[in-house]
């Protein structure tokens, strides 16, 4: 099979998507399947035996953090040069919408990704009016795709509600032996904490945007001295958060990477995520493979992933008394190494093997969909012509 893969995101961005394609496409390449990527231009033209096909770029007065591509006629073009078997549009959005536009007009199968909730994110930026238009926009382009995916099963049930069709569940993934305990190491440790090697350290890894609020965990930082925190990655609200966070014990590394990234969770104590916006927040999966417990604010991907008690400890979202009592609770040695063995045996179950298998199993699927869709429309056009 050849499958054309049209995303918003790829290499060498690094994120959630660009990592769940990586493995997907590395899965597709084994079992000797075509794959041609549709992305940005940013200088890749190769990843594990795909063709990267690179389009261009521009940036945005409002987020000039990193590069997008708006709608072009160049995808028709390359959906034509290459003539896939099936087209899979990752996020639609920008230049998402020409792959769903002329995949089809040129009636290929399409499949189409949620990955990010854009309608959610919204309300961050103070563009409360525009949310009704934006999901009738997402609404619009996913119902064009055979079949559509999103990440967890709360996001599923909100589509499902704003009416998007055929939607289904693309498990999650992590690299289990990437992301492991025995990456534990001093120097980072001493890194991330400033030298405060024997206080309790927090880490929050992710984009620096305003919808991941990470703003809500400075009150910790305040209340207790004997707490630090990492902050890794980079995002448009870096300035403001290096201000907000300022005189308190807050190390911000920039984007790490690799062994760097894995030795950083592995190096702390816990993983803190303040976010509700996510669809489902692979960094969560990426820290309980590392054996840290998960702080998180409770949502419905989020509650998805972690098990109060188990696997992490929950607060209520903007509550700051109870992330901070969620907080305490690590204080209990017994239930902190409970938490911490749960959560590497939790993350074991969900290594990228199979939603790699899957994704195959939704591509064979929705080339199945798509031939039904094809027969009944070929019905319905015979009964209109014998009328």
């Amino acid at each position: 099979m050849k499958i054309a893969i049209i995303t918003e995101t790829f290499l060498p961005s690094t994120d959630g998507v660009v990592t769940r394609l990586k493995e997907a496409i590395k899965h597709l390449r084994e079992q000797e399947h075509e794959v041609v990527v549709i992305a940005p231009d940013l200088g890749v033209t190769e990843y594990e035996g795909a063709i990267v096909e690179g389009v261009k770029t521009t940036t945005m007065p409002f987020y000039r953090y990193r590069e997008f591509s708006m709608p072009q006629k160049r995808v028709k073009k390359l959906l034509l040069k290459h003539d896939p078997d099936l087209v899979h549009v990752v996020n639609p959005a920008l230049v998402g919408v020409s792959g769903v536009y002329h995949a089809s007009k040129l009636n290929y199968p399409l499949i189409a990704s949620y990955h990010t909730h854009v309608p959610k994110y919204l309300e961050y930026y103070r563009l409360y009016p525009f949310v009704p238009i934006v999901w009738w926009y997402f609404r619009k382009l996913h119902n064009y795709a055979d079949l559509n995916l999103c990440t967890s099963k709360a996001i599923q049930g909100e589509l499902q509600d704003k009416r998007f069709h055929n939607v289904h569940v693309w498990d999650r993934g992590v690299a289990i032996d990437h992301y492991h305990p025995d990456h534990k190491n001093a120097s980072m440790r001493e890194r991330l904490s400033a030298g405060e090697t024997d206080n309790k350290l927090l880490v929050f890894v992710g984009r620096l945007a305003p919808e991941k609020e990470i703003h809500k965990i400075k009150p910790l930082l305040e209340q207790r001295d004997d707490l630090s925190l990492a902050i890794v990655g980079d995002g448009p609200e870096k300035e403001a958060l290096e201000k907000t966070f300022a005189g308190t014990k807050t190390v911000f590394t920039g984007l790490l990477h690799g062994d760097e990234l894995a030795q950083a969770f592995a190096s702390s104590d816990a993983l803190i995520f303040p976010s509700v916006t996510e669809t489902l927040g692979l960094v969560i999966l990426e820290s309980m493979a590392s054996g840290l417990p998960v702080i998180a604010a409770k949502s419905g991907p989020t509650m998805e992933q972690v098990e109060d008690g188990k696997t992490g400890l929950l607060f209520e979202n903007e509550n700051t008394e109870s992330m901070i009592e969620a907080i305490n609770r690590l204080e209990d040695e017994e239930l902190y190494k409970r938490l911490s063995s749960n959560a590497r045996k939790e993350a074991e179950n969900f290594s990228w093997q199979k939603p790699s298998e899957q994704i195959l199993d939704y591509y064979y699927k929705t080339l199945e969909v798509y031939q039904e869709n094809q027969a009944k429309s070929s019905k319905k056009s015979k009964v209109k012509v014998t009328e």
